[in-house]
């Protein structure tokens, strides 16, 4: 009995050496598809099985339960990963404790339930974010006004918005493409569904979505947005019972002297923003730097900023990255004006040459959003027309990267934190 004993005692201690747990690596050189991994986590998680995301260590590593079932799908998927004991997750846990390192370790919990808001009918290389939940295999469902009107955001955890127009102007695109057979098709697209659903105009419909956007982040949602509807979703806010809209666009001029009835306190992230008046002009606002910036393609880069894992857990989530300099990108809306940015939001990613903010976050009532200029990380001007991205040419995308830490952000176990 006592030889029993002694061998199954060897046989735990034994075993306990060997793999217990999957690391899969993000940093430069070990990780081949950092997008993918993102993937195999959300999977995980799926699954019903908590992740531990190592903030800071090794650019951001996913510390997952062993099994075979998620071997294979990282093989399957082309994510790399490293099979590690017992003692070595320890080891690395203790490390990532230590006060003197800049490192966390945050439970993800749950899988998100994901949004995005599009309409019926567009391409998915129209989007960034479509594209690399796409390829990343994450799940997502697609809604639009009508569902955001019958409160179905109530049903999400995520909800992200892209290359939107929430004024009613109709993206601003009127002096190129007005005679265009896309471009008329689509604002009649847009009238037809304002009167289907009640509205006289686009814009009064599109100030009702807006709001109730609003009320899911103030309630607790996480809200993600990029390019046009990130300054287009404030400036609706902020003209709320205001016409800012010129007759080309609803029929009707604007109100005289619109500019002094703008209402900054309504907005979630920006302030003291002048709008462009003119139909002519492809912008919406002083918040935009697309006009602004004197920087060759070349020459283009933005910082992320360095956050206290232990402290900021939220920002450092999602900085996650294996470098903090990526490459910039245009887009309708490119980048922040930053001394239009109000002072309780946070500037995690920016070009200090062009006193430009490029990626900033903040909270508002139980929720929060982040805001990230720019159109499509890997194509950098994406104009209409253009050929859609290949993610597959680029798997270890830096600026994609930073899509995915936010669709992770709604997993993580919640806890008392600071911003």
């Amino acid at each position: 009995m006592k030889k029993i004993v002694i061998v199954l005692f060897l046989i735990c201690n034994i075993s306990s050496l060997y793999a217990s747990y999957v690391l899969i690596p993000m940093d430069a050189d070990g990780q081949e598809n950092h997008l993918k991994a993102y993937g195999i986590t959300y999977w995980t998680l799926e699954r019903q099985a908590k992740v531990k995301w190592l903030l800071n260590y090794r650019g951001g590593s996913f510390l997952l339960p062993d099994s075979d079932e998620i071997r294979r799908e990282c093989q399957i998927r082309g994510v790399t990963f490293e099979v590690i004991s017992n003692s070595k997750a320890e080891e690395i846990l203790v490390e990532i404790s230590s006060p003197s390192k800049n490192m966390e370790a945050v439970v993800l919990e749950k899988a998100p339930k994901i949004a995005v808001y599009s309409p019926k009918g567009k391409q998915p290389w129209d989007d960034a974010v479509t594209m690399v939940l796409t390829y990343a295999e994450i799940p997502y469902e697609t809604i639009y006004d009508e569902e955001v009107l019958n409160d179905a955001l109530l049903l999400y955890d995520w909800l992200h918005l892209h290359h939107e127009d929430f004024t009613g102007q109709y993206g601003k695109f009127y002096r190129v493409y007005r005679s265009a057979a896309w471009y008329m098709n689509e604002k009649k697209q847009a009238e037809n569904l304002a009167a289907s659903l009640g509205y006289s105009k686009v814009s009064n419909e599109k100030l009702d979505v807006a709001l109730k956007i609003r009320d899911y982040v103030v309630g607790g949602g996480f809200m993600f947005a990029m390019c046009s509807a990130t300054d287009s979703f404030d400036i609706a806010l902020s003209a709320e019972g205001v016409d800012i809209c010129e007759p080309m666009f609803d029929g009707d001029g604007s109100d005289p002297n619109y500019q002094s009835r703008i209402n900054y306190n309504k907005t979630f992230a920006f302030k003291d923003y002048v709008l462009e008046r003119s139909p002519n002009v492809y912008e919406f606002s002083s918040i935009d730097m697309t006009s602004k910036r004197k920087i060759p393609p070349t020459t283009d880069y933005f910082s992320l900023m360095d956050f206290s894992a232990k402290w900021d857990p939220i920002p450092t989530m999602l900085c996650q990255n294996h470098t903090a300099l990526i490459k910039g990108f245009m887009g309708q809306t490119t980048s922040f004006t930053r001394s239009q940015i109000k002072s309780n939001v946070l500037v995690m990613g920016e070009n200090k040459t062009n006193n430009e903010a490029k990626y900033i976050h903040g909270i508002k009532g139980k929720g929060f959003f982040t805001f990230y200029g720019g159109h499509d990380p890997e194509d950098y001007t994406h104009r209409v027309g253009d050929p859609k991205t290949e993610l597959d040419l680029h798997p270890t995308s830096p600026g994609y990267r930073l899509i995915l830490n936010n669709v992770l952000f709604p997993a993580a176990k919640k806890k008392k934190q600071k911003t």
